[in-house]
């Protein structure tokens, strides 16, 4: 029958070079070797026509879902896989261990789903919705939270297989359980954009890799990991529409704190058990991270004495305060690198006061001829400010060439998709003829393939570096007094280390305009290396001078009666005091940075 009706058509097959053609049951030819659909259809002749018995008719029949045309169905967790898979490739092309992401990353996926009930389990919480025999769409908006068993979704076929016209026409999303999704973005069990970056986070952690979270973002915000525009990334069949943009768009990067917190969320839900122990030889450590952010700021080598005795007497280079344990909850996710730049800040107030009259002192009391080798902090701020405003404007012109626009837009629905291509062409225009009559090139996307430095600044000799280094000066901060070393500067100050409650705001912009120029300066240098804001520096400055101070949360007081209704609360007195009233002062006793 099939030679019948192919007769007359002997082209070769584009796949498998045979000719041998058969005809669905939708008319169209089709390969028998190797299965091969081709555009050419039957062509039928009406033989009880009542205008010509010579009438030909060709058709080609539309697909099921006319709307959207889509390749294939697919649930939105397979969609947050592909994206997991293209970060995790990304990162260990860029160094990261193999066991990354075939042991640690997959397990961790596998435990989100696992917890949630969304794959490798008996009987999945979304799955259930999606039988032969559904109910009609009325009845298939869900009622309760996001994955309730039994629920069916909005598009899912009828009885018969067969989609009724309804179902094809109103289906709101390219994937089946987007609305689910959506209804149930606040749980804390549904999987979001920002948490696949913790996710990854969570498993660089585990493998105890040198890549910190700001080092992550960083690498985000340079479109080496896939995050921005993540509809480039996925499949041809896997077709975003509708309700997929609210779930797989980002408008920008999270931050570090949002990236940390749901990190610590994450874990919960997955209940993942103790991470390996960060000790002194994983690179997560304080004294190996403040190496690499003492050889960034271009500090002298001799200041890491002092960040040791640092970090020794705060008690931050314990075991069990960095290793994350998210059943006990106790200790909390360290910032590991944010504490660091803290330990540094700490010392350099310990050495040098930074009260913007202490630090600018010569402290060059030697020879003449030796002061170039001894460390001043003047000299080191003209060296460092020059290359800091070079690479701020530096990263500033990068930030405004990055192309934020995806070449694929997402369609929100269908009404509104010949709109989206009309205006993504004349965008696609008027960048042509803008880069004509700038006689420029188009930007070049930055390849996950090529080597990435975490340093921003080069300190040396050589051509190109941003300035000479200090790193080999020596550090005259100390003398001797009955033959004991104390320190040059005898007081210490800090902002009230009383904790605010978890309710109360961060203060750091009320009190910014009291503290010391010269300590705000470095609080800023060091937001930009970590690309965080200068308030999270100065909380977990705050934090290492609590510990290092001995200063712990003040008893809560027994309730009296209330005597007037303008008492101010500890934190209210701290950010409405004057800026000598801002800042304490103590006398540092030698036992505690005296030991050798």
């Amino acid at each position: 029958m099939d030679e019948f009706l192919t007769h007359g058509y002997s082209e070769p097959c584009g796949r498998c070079a045979a000719v041998d053609w058969g005809i669905s049951g939708e008319e169209q030819f089709f390969c028998k070797n190797c299965h091969n659909v081709i555009e050419r259809t039957r062509d039928m002749v009406g033989e009880c026509s009542h205008y010509s018995y010579n009438s030909k008719i060709s058709y080609i029949p539309k697909p099921k879902n006319t709307a959207m045309e889509f390749a294939q169905e697919w649930m939105v967790c397979e969609g947050f896989q592909f994206v997991l898979k293209c970060q995790a490739d990304a990162l260990v092309s860029l160094g990261v261990c193999l066991q990354f992401k075939t042991d640690v990353m997959w397990n961790f996926w596998k435990r989100y789903l696992q917890n949630t009930g969304q794959a490798f389990v008996n009987n999945p919480v979304s799955a259930a919705g999606f039988s032969a025999d559904l109910k009609s769409e009325s009845e298939s908006e869900p009622e309760a939270g996001p994955f309730c068993e039994g629920s069916s979704l909005t598009g899912a076929p009828s009885e018969g297989g067969k989609p009724t016209s309804d179902c094809s026409n109103n289906r709101r999303s390219g994937s089946l359980d987007a609305a689910l999704y959506v209804k149930g973005r606040k749980s804390r069990n549904v999987m979001t954009m920002p948490r696949t970056l913790a996710l990854c986070y969570l498993a660089l952690l585990w493998v105890r890799e040198a890549i910190t979270l700001a080092d992550l973002l960083r690498l985000v915000n340079e479109r080496r990991v896939p995050y921005l525009n993540i509809q480039e990334y996925l499949p041809k069949e896997m077709k975003i529409f509708g309700q997929d943009s609210q779930i797989f768009r980002v408008d920008s990067i999270p931050s570090y704190s949002m990236v940390h917190k749901e990190a610590v969320d994450l874990a919960k839900v997955i209940k993942l058990p103790a991470f390996p122990t960060v000790s002194q030889d994983c690179l997560l450590h304080p004294i190996p991270l403040t190496v690499r952010y003492l050889m960034e700021s271009n500090l002298p080598d001799g200041l890491l004495v002092w960040v040791h005795k640092v970090i020794d007497v705060a008690s931050i280079g314990d075991d069990s305060f960095l290793t994350f344990d998210p059943v006990k909850q106790k200790p909390a996710l360290v910032c590991y690198d944010i504490q660091a730049a803290a330990v540094i800040i700490v010392t350099m107030k310990l050495l040098f006061k930074l009260d913007d009259r202490v630090e600018w002192m010569s402290y060059g009391k030697a020879a003449s001829e030796k002061k170039k080798k001894v460390f001043n902090v003047e000299r080191w701020y003209k060296i460092i400010q020059p290359a800091f405003e070079r690479a701020r404007q530096k990263m500033e012109r990068e930030e405004a060439r990055q192309l934020w626009k995806s070449h694929k837009p997402f369609i929100t629905s269908q009404k509104d998709k010949s709109l989206v291509f009309k205006k993504r062409r004349v965008v696609n225009h008027l960048q042509h003829i803008f880069q004509k009559l700038t006689d420029s090139s188009p930007e070049q996307q930055v390849s996950t393939t090529t080597s990435f430095s975490s340093f921003h600044f080069h300190w040396g000799k050589e051509q190109g570096s941003d300035g000479r280094s200090l790193h080999k000066q020596r550090l005259n901060c100390t003398f001797k007094k009955n033959g004991v070393k104390r320190l040059t500067n005898r007081k210490y100050w800090h902002t009230v280390l009383s904790v605010c409650p978890l309710t109360c705001n961060d203060h750091f912009s009320e009190i910014e305009p009291s503290l010391p120029r010269m300590y705000v300066w470095l609080l800023d240098l060091f937001s930009f290396l970590l690309g965080v804001s200068q308030a999270q520096v100065h909380k977990e400055v705050l934090n290492v001078e609590r510990r290092f101070l001995k200063r712990k949360r003040p008893p809560v007081p027994k309730s009296t009666p209330r005597r007037s209704a303008t008492k101010k609360t500890p934190c209210q007195s701290a950010t409405k005091s004057t800026p000598s009233q801002s800042a304490t002062e103590r006398t540092l006793r030698p036992r505690k940075i005296t030991n050798e």
